[in-house]
């Protein structure tokens, strides 16, 4: 799963019981060599779905991360992207990156829960995040989008199905967030990351209440499951106007 540049057991272990703050400021040097860095297929895709729905001016990637959407926004806006994240250590590797073709880049640190922006973006997108943040604070933190958003504009992000009850990934996932609760009963400070508490069913209704308008769009790259449905599709929310 990880490349022999990415880090060692030992280092996993000291980001893992550490928040979650601390742990990413550790894990930045070597996080572009982990699974956990939202792969190019992904990135791709998105950026190729946004070309259809665009062109934005203002773009806003929040939790960038090492600022691998950054990209992506770049492609598809035409005066400005923003990466937000609060860890320092990701910013560091983020600013570091060779800037992409487009338009000026910048990097800011802030909590998703309190963006220091007014309604600056056309665009807001995001990758692979939303596990940081339990079930009762997507109202705040659609809320929090919503409120940095122009009239019309969009926030968007991927989502990927759900693996079937039963199959290998599921028990994985299931193992994964069975860990880390109990990790968090026995040890402070937390480390809030679960892949199974982002559910569609839950970030729509959410969405809706935030005033969204809420759009599906498969990403026929990634193909369709046995039953017909996308394994993967990008969601789209609009803003009234």
């Amino acid at each position: 799963m990880f490349s022999p540049e990415g880090p060692s057991l030992r280092e996993l272990a000291v980001q893992a019981l550490s928040s979650v703050e601390r742990g990413y400021d550790l894990l930045a040097p070597k996080f572009d060599h982990t699974p956990f860095r939202t792969p190019d297929e992904v990135l791709d895709a998105v950026e190729s779905a946004l070309r259809r729905t665009g062109p934005f001016d203002a773009g806003l990637d929040l939790c960038c991360g090492t600022g691998a959407g950054v990209g992506v926004l770049a492609g598809v806006c035409r005066e400005r992207v923003v990466g937000v994240d609060f860890s320092a250590g990701m910013l560091d590797v983020a600013r570091e990156r060779g800037r992409p073709a487009g338009p000026p880049v910048s990097f800011v640190r802030a909590d998703a829960r309190a963006l220091p922006f007014g309604d600056a973006f056309d665009l807001v997108v995001s990758f692979g995040a939303f596990g940081h943040f339990l079930p009762r604070e997507l109202p705040g933190l659609f809320a929090q989008v919503r409120s940095v958003l122009r009239p019309g504009g969009c926030f968007a992000f991927p989502l990927v199905a759900p693996p079937r009850p039963g199959s290998l990934g599921y028990w994985m996932l299931l193992g994964f967030d069975t860990v880390m609760r109990v990790r968090n009963a026995l040890w402070r400070p937390p480390f809030v990351m679960y892949y199974r508490a982002f559910r569609f069913g839950d970030v729509q209704r959410e969405l809706a209440r935030a005033g969204f308008r809420v759009e599906l769009h498969a990403l026929p790259e990634f193909g369709r499951r046995r039953d017909g449905s996308p394994r993967v599709r990008l969601v789209v929310a609009r803003t009234p106007g």
